[in-house]
């Protein structure tokens, strides 16, 4: 036996299911959604600030997500889910705009030491050439010392432990360096 074809639709009494069918069918209108904005863009400011923290990102998560609403407002077949979905959208948005801000941090390397130029270098190149000669110079306990005491950071007291000399001697033996130390750097330059 054949079964007999599905019964045609009825039609409505009245005119009105009509237009409630075509307003669904064609979605949330940009009037809709202009009034929308007009009635809880701050409410929904407000929503984003809660879980962002500057005001420049709340203000591009509402905007975003009302142009979000916006573009697939044939989606939102009910008028009356409009703002929900605004709210879903801000919630995601703001979420995805703190996802990125955690990634970018993780992602951002340290930041460069100040770099001497090329010709700053070449100077301190220069200096420590200078430097060194200079020091090879000195008497060996005066090179001793300075080095110990200026280069590897000890006391005079250390130094003098160091070196089993008396801290008198350290003393002498540093000022005299550092004194002949200036006159070699002073001649060369």
């Amino acid at each position: 036996m054949i079964a007999p074809w599905p019964a045609a639709r009825p039609a409505p009494l009245t005119g009105q299911r009509e237009d409630t069918d075509d307003a669904m069918a064609a979605g949330t209108t940009v009037d809709h959604l202009t009034e929308t904005y007009r009635a809880h863009y701050k409410s929904l400011l407000g929503l984003a600030a809660l879980l962002l923290d500057d005001t420049a990102s709340c203000e591009d998560v509402v905007q975003e997500a009302f142009i979000r609403v916006h573009s697939a407002r044939k989606r939102v077949r009910d008028p009356e889910k409009t703002l929900a979905y605004l709210r879903q959208t801000v919630v995601n948005l703001s979420r995805s705009a703190l996802r990125r801000r955690i990634v970018g941090l993780k992602l951002l390397s340290k930041p460069m030491p100040d770099m001497a130029s090329a010709e700053e270098g070449a100077y301190e190149q220069l200096e420590r050439d200078q430097l060194i000669q200079a020091m090879r110079g000195l008497q060996r306990r005066q090179r001793e010392v300075l080095v110990l005491r200026y280069f590897a950071d000890m006391t005079e007291a250390q130094v003098a432990e160091v070196l089993g000399l008396s801290l008198g001697s350290v003393k002498a033996y540093g000022s005299r360096g550092i004194a002949a130390l200036r006159s070699a750097m002073e001649a060369e330059s």
